[in-house]
């Protein structure tokens, strides 16, 4: 496994809550190395372009009214073998399936107030973290 970038957000139940420096120190712990953060907030339209894949689920909707509800922190993060790495730190997609100790089973409530989101491949990554940032605004440790 080589060196990934991948992208992770946290959603608006987790801003609400109060954990973005938790979820935080966990990316860290878990040896993933923040190369890109902000905080925005999401729009009606922006968030149908992020989530276009799912248009036409009968959930659509109700994701585009959950992410615009507040504001997001959206996380670019580098490590060998970063999608694995991070999706392991997530935890499954329904928080109650998720485990004690992962972000979805401590912060999350359920399958769509799930705390974070997660690129699950190369490709989406690539997708996801050109929907966010530029290349000037990811950094890399080259000096580390």
């Amino acid at each position: 496994m080589g060196s990934e970038t991948t992208l992770g957000i946290i959603k608006p139940d987790a801003v609400q809550k109060g954990v973005i420096g938790e979820i935080m120190n966990r990316i860290e712990a878990s040896e993933l190395k923040i190369v890109g953060v902000k905080m925005l907030q999401l729009d009606k339209a922006r968030t149908e372009g992020f989530y276009a894949v799912h248009k036409g689920k009968g959930f659509f909707n109700e994701l585009v009214t959950f992410m615009t509800s507040g504001p997001v922190v959206v996380i670019a993060m580098e490590a060998d073998g970063a999608i694995a790495k991070w999706r392991q730190v997530m935890g499954p997609t329904d928080s109650t399936k998720a485990p004690e100790g992962t972000i979805r089973g401590d912060y999350g409530t359920d399958i769509q107030f799930n705390a974070v989101h997660g690129s699950d491949a190369v490709e989406t990554a690539n997708f996801e973290l050109g929907y966010f940032f530029e290349p000037h605004e990811l950094v890399k440790y080259e000096w580390m």
